[in-house]
């Protein structure tokens, strides 16, 4: 019996061992992505629902093309089979005008309606568009750190870290910077992914439409605790959303610059907490980098006072 280089024997029982491990994985995969959430296929929010519909109409449009060609394919091979007699055989055939036509203006058709689609998506879908609504937005100032978000409620001047509650049914503008290296705000089911930069602030307009919990995470890789650097979003109630607040202001530190300085110290997987009150200029003072911006992912090993998966 032959032995492959890892010195494990190569024989049929091995071959057969592998074919059936193949053959499992393949039914067992589809059961374990049933356990993933549907995200953007089941959005809570316009922003969300409209995306959603751009995406079903691109694929229901490059299926038009798709699923013909699939199709031909299997009739052209069945019909000229060695044994259909009945198929023509034309060695000296080179071109036809009608085909031609039919190989070209399908393609463009669809070129055509995927470019309208995108097109119009992304005008209607511009992130820093105000939402239609007639109740005013509420303005939040998004800070990506490493690694962890922080959220700063600048009229009601509060702030939380890694945990963002909104009154379900009103708009939320968003004004996202970095105070770090670039990353990304996106909450999956509410829609429109952005990047946040630092010395630049991007707008991003959002709204949930019903109460829940929805989860927000960073979907730009920045470094050791990049896994970690995820929040939750809870859309409750005006009232809800009014009480939370009252009970943020009699609780928690205080969030200036040197409270700052402390919070953009790397750390990983940090516990959601609030500050019952909030410089109303911090915002603009890291954007203008007044503030220092935080270090960044460092090469080498994670000091294990950043990272607890750092083995000592």
């Amino acid at each position: 019996m032959s032995t492959r280089p890892d010195g494990l024997p190569d024989g049929p029982c091995h071959r057969s061992a592998s074919a059936k491990a193949a053959r499992c994985a393949v039914f067992v995969a589809p059961i374990i992505l049933t356990a993933c959430q549907p995200a953007v296929l089941d959005p809570k929010g316009v922003v969300g629902i409209a995306e959603k519909t751009i995406l079903i109409d691109s694929l229901a449009i490059m299926l038009a093309i798709v699923v013909p060609t699939i199709a031909a394919t299997f009739a052209f091979a069945w019909w000229f089979r060695a044994s259909n007699t009945r198929a023509t055989y034309l060695p000296d055939w080179e071109y036809s005008g009608r085909i031609e036509l039919i190989v070209w203006s399908i393609p463009l058709l669809v070129i055509m309606l995927l470019g309208g689609v995108a097109w119009i998506g992304s005008h209607e879908l511009d992130p820093a568009k105000p939402l239609a609504s007639n109740t005013p937005p509420l303005e939040v100032q998004a800070v990506a750190l490493d690694w962890k978000w922080l959220f700063i409620y600048p009229d009601q001047r509060v702030a939380s870290v890694n945990q963002l509650v909104v009154p379900a049914g009103t708009p939320i503008h968003f004004s996202l910077t970095s105070a770090s290296v670039m990353n990304a705000f996106f909450v999956p089911r509410l829609g429109s992914m952005i990047y946040t930069m630092n010395g630049m602030t991007t707008q991003l307009n959002l709204r949930a439409d019903a109460p829940g919990t929805f989860r927000g995470l960073s979907s730009h890789y920045s470094g050791d605790g990049f896994s970690d650097m995820h929040f939750d979003v809870q859309a409750v109630p005006a009232e809800r959303f009014a009480a939370w607040i009252d009970a943020t202001r009699n609780s928690g530190p205080s969030l200036d610059a040197e409270s700052y300085a402390a919070l953009a110290r790397q750390s990983v997987n940090t516990t959601p907490f609030t500050f019952r009150a909030a410089d109303p200029d911090l915002f603009q003072q890291i954007v203008t980098q007044q503030l220092p911006p935080g270090p960044g992912p460092q090469t080498g090993r994670p000091d294990p006072s950043v990272s607890p998966r750092t083995e000592h």
